[in-house]
């Protein structure tokens, strides 16, 4: 007796997620933890499950993930529910006999007669994608049915945008492939077990790919124009208010919207869209809210991707023909030992106030160090090179891999996409707004053009600014300029997803 009932405090304690009540013959009871849906049940009765395994996974109504583990080892000698069954609070989920000790013996093989043409031709049938495609929307669930096509079709847009539009292509290509992968009915090439689970739990899950990433981004930039002209770091720290602007719009949105329940941590790394930098976006997005990070990445890249064509009418609606033509005084030179000096004084800072920022503003200024010193160039022609895009060919197709229909397609997603779309038109605004005040408080002439750059979108914002400059006047060469904005949105970007990490 005293054995069973220290059976049951620690399966209390192992299995946090389910009631368990413990009968005579050893076996316990599994119950639902809360309102939800079964997204995936990975075992049969009779199977032999042991401490750590997965039994099910659960999705509540507000988009939250449960998965039951078993807390000991034993024999499931029920299982009650189906994939995509909806469940009650406290529903029987089915019943696990505990053995201290699992005594499984291998199945024999034994000679079966052929069964006949046509039980075979209805099985090969069943294996095929289009049985996949009818059996989802008839039997489980529409996002696994018409839904898969749906999410194909967004896969084959994201490649024509990244192909033939060029809009990121070196990210787009591998997500939009990615994304077709993940909803090919039956293969389970997203799940457990599946080559694309393993990319993301791997290198996303861990932080590991947006921080080579960012290592990588280091190495191929040059802070020279930031430390020229320091006041554009101001204008890099003002893009970033697009961010806090729009935390607060998507709580804000979950409070007036039924069906859209974005937590603190849910908002939070919806807001860093607004820095506009990819990896910084992908980063905070596991570490805050993993279950969003698909719609959370597709939006960042799309609006980095579509910068040509959201900036400009920004700009020029922001700022007068006059401001638009302004020349903006030649840089002095920057030397060696000021470009060494500066990752090592940025990193010290990071460390003094904000470490929590240290993972990305480390690896950031460790690319920039070795491109700088001069001493390690085969080091830092792989970092910018074959290790960056190796990484992010892995890093699109673990993105991709979060584009399932059942994980995308719901009314989040849309919140997020537009409020994505607010956080870069506020961080672009805010950008150009502050750039005109100190074009008016300031001797030197200030563009107030190179605002805009303040977003993370490296170097193509910058590039933005100097076109619309150059339309404005022919002889008018922003881009160096624009670059010391940009430059600081990538730190400021960092900075701003070290505070929340350290907030949240």
């Amino acid at each position: 007796m005293k054995i069973k009932i220290f059976m049951a405090v620690l399966l209390g304690v192992l299995l946090p997620w389910t009631s368990l009540a413990l009968a005579d013959d050893g076996s316990v009871a599994i119950v639902s933890p809360a309102e939800a849906k079964i997204i995936r049940v990975l075992v049969q009765p009779g199977d032999f499950v042991y401490s750590g395994d997965e039994i099910a996974t659960l999705k509540t109504e507000n988009g939250e993930k449960i998965i039951l583990k078993a807390g000991t080892s034993g024999q499931l000698t029920t299982v009650a529910v189906t994939p995509y069954q909806k469940i009650h609070k406290d529903e029987l989920l089915g019943s696990m006999k505990i053995s201290p000790i699992v005594v499984e013996k291998p199945a024999l093989g034994s000679d079966k007669a052929l069964p006949p043409m046509s039980e075979l031709l209805t099985n090969l049938f069943k294996t095929t994608g289009i049985y996949g495609i009818i059996d989802g929307q008839m039997n489980k669930d529409w996002t696994i049915g018409i839904g898969r096509i749906l999410m194909i079709f967004v896969g084959l847009l994201l490649l024509y945008l990244g192909i033939f539009r060029k809009f990121e292509p070196l990210l787009l290509v591998p997500i939009g492939f990615g994304a077709i992968l993940s909803n090919i009915p039956m293969a389970g090439i997203a799940e457990p077990g599946g080559i694309l689970y393993y990319i993301y739990e791997v290198g996303i899950t861990t932080g590991v790919f947006p921080l080579i990433i960012f290592m990588g981004v280091g190495a191929l930039t040059d802070f020279g124009p930031m430390i020229a002209n320091p006041k554009t770091i101001l204008l890099g720290g003002a893009a970033q208010f697009g961010i806090f602007t729009t935390l607060l719009g998507a709580l804000a949105l979950s409070d007036l919207v039924p069906g859209i329940n974005f937590s603190l941590p849910d908002a939070a790394a919806i807001g860093i869209i607004g820095g506009a930098d990819g990896p910084t976006a992908i980063f905070l997005s596991s570490q805050l809210s993993p279950r969003l990070l698909g719609s959370i990445a597709i939006a960042a890249y799309s609006y980095m991707a579509l910068v040509p064509l959201i900036q400009p009418p920004i700009m020029k609606w922001l700022t007068t023909p006059e401001e638009r033509k302004i020349k903006m005084v030649q840089m002095r030179h920057v030397s060696k030992i000021e470009k060494i000096i500066l990752p090592l004084l940025v990193l010290g800072i990071c460390a003094t106030l904000l470490p929590s920022a240290a993972p990305l503003i480390g690896m950031f200024m460790l690319g920039n160090l070795a491109k700088e010193c001069g001493v390690v160039d085969r080091l830092t022609d792989t970092i910018k090179n074959s290790l960056m895009y190796t990484v992010t060919i892995f890093l699109g197709l673990g993105v991709g891999s979060k584009l399932s229909a059942d994980k995308f397609l719901n009314l989040e997603t849309l919140g997020i996409l537009a409020l994505g779309m607010v956080a870069f038109c506020i961080g672009t605004a805010t950008g150009v707004l502050l750039a005109k005040l100190m074009n008016k408080m300031s001797k030197a002439p200030i563009n107030p053009l190179i605002g805009a750059a303040g977003v993370s979108a490296v170097p193509m914002a910058a590039r933005v600014v100097n076109k619309v400059g150059l339309e404005a006047n022919p002889q008018n060469h922003l881009i160096m300029h624009a670059m010391g904005a940009n430059v600081s949105g990538v730190i400021g970007s960092a900075v701003a997803a070290g505070v929340l990490l350290a907030l949240l």
